[in-house]
């Protein structure tokens, strides 16, 4: 049976700020007739599973054995091309200004360092440079949904970028975060909404070379964050549950990218530890389905598919990516497992208060925040890491921005 399929995209989305829920799909975009069969869909998924280093056997997804970082980073390396094609046609162009905003070696003084919280406003340039940043993390970063806030950490001394926040909507469930807060199903409904998740942390170089990346993840649990979090949040309402929020932040969670991680693990301030270990993911995901097929199999749910959601308040169109993959692979033959990957992911759960578990249990009603403002942050990452750091490792100095260049100059002179 042969299908239409959707080459360029889709819209009209409706979201809900607080659970990050995709209400309803219209369909208004430009469409391109693509005559595809199914079962063709179906060999595509295939073999583009196994070009990104997956074995299909016995009617199961595998990743390589033994894996490493490095073996991590080559499996995502499709979806992360696929992703810097995709900013191509906006960013290209401006490249050259973007990378003005990258430090070299040479701009960096360990001794100046001064990290200030810049939040990153829609349809500004700020909002280019967090683009453009994290399409050279090794994995591919989402845009996040639902909430969302974002940040860059710029080094007032010299007005360079240090490296990036973004904070989203948490997954509905996650077992590993949930047994450590001890939830029941109905607790985690009423107050996952007082939990954030952090879909892009880390520093840019040559900051990496300075061990900054711990000094963004710190940041990310500053009173600036959780005061932004705050002034752009509360009062905002539910869609579904029509109820106001009080934007108050007690959580946030993480996962590492390249499985356990060094950033994260064994990271304090003033004794106490911000990150903690709480056991790893499954490996589920889509990050291998979102590399030039997505837009096919979206456009293969929605006219072949139904959505899960079926109260009124939900709309009527998938909740998310992972609904619409899983709902499209076993309409063409294939088992909805393969949503499942198997590159787990350490959880981290980084508290916002010494109450945070009572409160989002509900035993709480008062939310007794940590006072870490960014400066004191700064102060203790400064003598704990940064300056000795300097000292014995100057591999900053050698870093150039152009090492960073996506795309060549006449790629950028093009059209």
């Amino acid at each position: 049976m042969a299908w239409d399929v959707a080459c360029l995209g889709i819209s009209g989305l409706k979201v809900d700020l607080l659970h990050g829920h995709i209400l309803q799909y219209r369909g208004k975009s430009t469409y391109k007739a693509c005559k595809v069969k199914a079962p063709a869909l179906k060999d595509q998924i295939i073999q583009s599973l196994r070009q990104q280093g997956f074995s299909v056997r016995n009617g199961n997804v595998h990743p390589p054995t033994g894996l490493t970082k490095d073996k991590i980073r080559k499996l995502h390396e499709t979806a992360v091309l696929h992703r810097r094609g995709e900013a191509k046609s906006g960013l290209h162009k401006q490249e050259t200004r973007l990378l003005a905003r990258i430090a070299s070696g040479k701009d960096v003084i360990p001794s100046k360092i001064k990290p200030r919280l810049v939040e990153v406003l829609r349809g500004t340039d700020d909002e280019l440079l967090f683009r453009y940043a994290s399409l050279h993390w090794s994995i591919p970063v989402s845009s996040g949904y639902g909430r969302r806030l974002r940040f860059l950490v710029i080094d007032e001394s010299n007005e360079k970028l240090i490296g990036l926040i973004g904070l989203g909507d948490p997954v509905f469930s996650l077992k590993p975060r949930d047994n450590w807060i001890e939830w029941d199903s109905q607790t985690r409904r009423n107050n996952l909404k007082y939990i954030m998740d952090a879909f892009v942390l880390g520093a840019v170089p040559p900051y990496s070379f300075l061990l900054c990346g711990k000094l963004v993840a710190m940041l990310a649990a500053s009173n600036e964050v959780r005061d932004a979090f705050r002034k752009k949040y509360q009062g905002s309402e539910s869609l579904i549950k029509r109820q106001p929020y009080d934007g108050r932040l007690a959580m946030i969670t993480t996962t590492s990218a390249l499985g356990r991680s060094s950033v994260y693990n064994r990271l304090k301030y003033d004794g106490r530890l911000l990150y903690h270990r709480a056991g790893f993911t499954r490996g589920s995901g889509e990050f291998h389905f979102t590399n030039g097929l997505y837009k096919a199999i979206t456009a293969f749910a929605v006219k072949h598919c139904i959505p899960t959601a079926k109260q009124e308040s939900w709309g009527t169109g998938f909740r998310n990516r992972r609904e619409i993959i899983k709902k499209c692979l076993p309409a063409v033959g294939l088992s909805p497992e393969w949503l499942y990957h198997g590159i787990e992911r350490e959880v981290f759960l980084v508290p916002l208060a010494g109450n945070c578990n009572e409160f989002l249990c509900g035993k709480h009603v008062r939310l007794c925040g940590y006072d870490l403002p960014v400066s004191e942050i700064y102060h203790h990452f400064r003598e704990r890491w940064l300056i000795p750091k300097s000292f014995r490792d100057d591999r900053y100095k050698a870093w150039r921005p152009d090492e960073w260049v996506l795309w060549p100059t006449e790629e950028r002179n093009d059209g």
